[in-house]
C-alpha cells in the first residue's frame, strides 16, 4: 500500500533538512576555526623557535661543553646526560612496565585487585612530574646523605616511563584475538610460552611504540631532575654523580641576562624539538606498518 505524502508533511520535511544543514555548516565552520586557531600558535611556536635557534646550531654545540658566562660553548655534556638518563629511565621502567601490563591483561583482567592497579597506574599516569621528583628526592636522595646523581634522575624518569608502558602493553596483549591463546594453549603450550612466543610477537608493535613515546615525553622533563640530577656544568660519567641535562640546561639559561647563554637555550629547545619529533614519527611509523601487515 502506497504512503500517500502531503503537502504539509513535506513543508516539515523540507524545514527538518534545511535546519540539520545548516547546524552541520556551522558545526564544520567552529570546527575548521578552532583547527586553524590552533595552527596558528603552533606555527608561531614553531617559527619563533627555528628564528630564535637557527644562529646557535652549529658544529661546537655538539662537540664544546657548557661555557661560563660571555663565552661561546655548547650543550655536549648536556646531551650526553640527558643521553645516559633517558636510557636508565627506559631500562629500569621498561622490564617492570612491560610485566605488570601482562599481568593486568593476563592474570589481573576480571580480579578486583587488577582494577585497582590499574587505577592507581592512572593516577600515576596523569601525576605532575615534580611529585615523582619530590618522591624520589624523599626516597633516594636525602637517604643516600643529600647527595644528587643521574641514577637519582633516571628513578624520576623511570617512573614516569612506567605507566605509559603499563598502560600500552596491557591495551595491546588485550586486542590480541582470544583465539590466538586458545589455540596455544590447546596444543598444550605451557601459559608463560603462550605469553612470550605468541601474545608478545603480535603486540610487539604496540609495545614498542608506547616506550618510543614515553622516551619523547621524558626527554623533555625538567622538573623532576630538578630535585634528582641537579645539573653539572663539566663533564661527567659517574651515574652517582650530579650529571648536566638539556632540560636543566634550558631552564638554567633561557632565564640568565647572557646572550650567549640564551642562544643556547634556544638552540638546545631547537634539538630537543627535533629529537621529540623524530622519535614520535618513528613510533607512528612503526605502528603503521604493524597495521598494514595484519590487514
Amino acid at each position: 500500500m502506497a504512503t500517500v505524502v502531503t503537502e504539509r508533511e513535506r513543508q516539515v520535511a523540507d524545514r527538518m533538512y534545511r535546519r540539520r544543514r545548516i547546524v552541520n555548516g556551522v558545526a564544520i565552520l567552529l570546527g575548521c576555526l578552532t583547527a586553524a586557531f590552533g595552527l596558528f600558535f603552533l606555527g608561531w611556536i614553531l617559527w619563533t623557535l627555528i628564528a630564535k635557534a637557527a644562529g646557535g646550531i652549529n658544529l661546537q654545540l655538539f662537540t664544546q661543553m657548557t661555557p661560563p658566562p660571555m663565552q661561546e660553548g655548547g650543550l655536549l655534556n648536556a646531551f650526553f646526560g640527558s643521553a645516559v638518563m633517558c636510557a636508565l629511565a627506559i631500562a629500569i621502567g621498561t622490564p617492570l612496565g612491560v610485566a605488570a601490563g601482562t599481568w593486568l591483561s593476563e592474570y589481573g583482567r576480571a580480579r578486583k585487585f587488577g582494577t585497582v592497579v590499574r587505577f592507581i597506574n592512572d593516577i600515576l599516569l596523569s601525576a605532575p612530574s615534580i611529585v615523582l621528583g619530590l618522591f624520589v628526592y624523599t626516597l633516594f636522595v636525602m637517604q643516600t646523605g643529600g647527595r644528587f646523581s643521574a641514577l637519582a634522575g633516571a628513578i624520576a624518569l623511570a617512573f614516569i616511563v612506567l605507566p605509559v608502558v603499563v598502560r600500552t602493553t596491557d591495551e595491546m596483549l588485550q586486542l590480541v584475538p582470544t583465539q590466538m591463546r586458545e589455540a596455544a594453549l590447546s596444543l598444550g603450550v605451557p601459559q608463560w610460552k603462550v605469553i612470550m612466543q605468541v601474545l608478545y610477537r603480535s603486540a610487539s608493535a604496540g609495545i614498542v611504540t608506547g616506550i618510543l613515546l614515553a622516551l619523547a615525553r621524558i626527554s623533555g622533563e625538567t622538573a623532576p631532575l630538578l630535585f634528582t640530577a641537579f645539573g653539572n656544568q663539566y663533564w661527567n660519567n659517574n651515574i652517582m654523580q650530579p650529571m648536566a641535562s638539556v632540560p636543566l640546561v634550558m631552564y638554567q639559561y633561557a632565564g640568565s641576562p647572557y646572550e650567549s647563554w640564551q642562544q643556547l637555550a634556544w638552540a638546545g629547545a631547537l634539538v630537543l624539538t627535533c629529537f621529540v619529533l623524530v622519535v614520535s614519527l618513528g613510533a607512528r611509523a612503526l605502528l603503521l606498518r604493524n597495521r598494514i601487515a595484519n590487514d
